[in-house]
């Protein structure tokens, strides 16, 4: 299996993109491996502090390491994570990557994290990529009735080319992801459009693969346009949640089935179906 590094590498190359998908518990990873299997495509998978705190990275690594023996390209992303600390123990739990999220810091506290980081990984003795952000997008991956206060979505806030790539070269990082007018969560009044020309002056500069933050929400025309202007993997939540979600909510009222397995396969299943039609649409399939 390629590592991490050459596989975002050789997507980046080919104009394509990695999905990169987040899970709360067995049965949406479940989903997820079914989804790589039946597409033949890798995948990603990531796990926020939040989301850890449920499913351990530990527990989380086991069970890739399952679909891994079974010819299922996965890897496991340490998403969202605070803190020096954090990012230290997620490595040692056996993570492929780390999101350092320091948007909401000053860019000076923000470079210092990210490299501290960075150097530890480095010290891991494995390849573990560190991914930074710059710009703030909010943080809930849930549905919101408007845009979280601060969300960088105007062009004056989205980031700078010049600052996103003196970020990369202060600390050494291995991906970032920019605000280019995306935001964590789905809005139901006024969700933001992508900015297509910031995302293309931003590879240009960035000297790095790029990641699109908060895709739940844009259409597959959005993504497609990110994509060819040089976005190399998409992270996606709040639609798997709202899928899980709704589909469990209508087996369980439809019906008065007390079996597990059966009333959570409709919810696996259209997760499948979901993450399979996004993994094709990234990999231009």
């Amino acid at each position: 299996m390629k590592t991490l590094k050459e596989l975002i590498s050789e997507y980046r190359t080919a104009g394509k993109a990695l999905g990169h998908f987040n899970f709360s518990d067995s049965n949406q990873l479940q989903a997820i491996a079914a989804a790589a299997k039946e597409t033949g495509l890798p995948v990603v998978v990531g796990l926020s502090e939040g989301e850890r705190e449920f499913f351990p990275i530990a527990q989380a690594r086991a069970l890739v390491n399952f679909y891994n023996e079974q010819g299922v390209e996965m890897y496991l992303n340490a998403d969202h994570t605070y803190g020096v600390e954090k990012v230290q123990h997620a490595i040692v739990d056996g993570v492929d990557s780390v999101v350092v999220d320091g948007a909401k810091l000053p860019f000076e506290e923000n470079s210092h994290l990210l490299s501290t980081s960075v150097k530890y990984a480095r010290a891991s003795g494995r390849e573990v990529l560190i991914e930074g952000e710059l710009g703030y997008i909010g943080t809930s991956s849930n549905v919101m009735e408007s845009l979280p206060e601060g969300a960088a979505i105007t062009e004056d806030m989205m980031t700078k080319p010049e600052d996103l790539r003196r970020l990369v070269e202060e600390t050494g990082i291995d991906l970032v992801a920019p605000a280019v007018g995306n935001i964590h969560g789905i809005v139901l009044h006024g969700q933001p459009k992508l900015s297509i020309a910031r995302i293309a002056a931003l590879n240009m500069a960035a000297g790095v693969p790029l990641v699109l933050h908060g895709g739940s929400g844009s259409s597959d025309e959005e993504f497609q346009q990110a994509i060819q202007a040089g976005i190399a993997m998409v992270h996606i939540n709040t639609d798997l949640r709202v899928i899980y979600h709704d589909t469990l909510k209508k087996t369980l009222d439809e019906g008065k089935e007390t079996t597990p397995y059966k009333f959570l396969t409709p919810s696996v299943e259209a997760t499948r179906d979901y993450v399979a039609q996004k993994m094709r649409l990234f990999a231009n399939m």
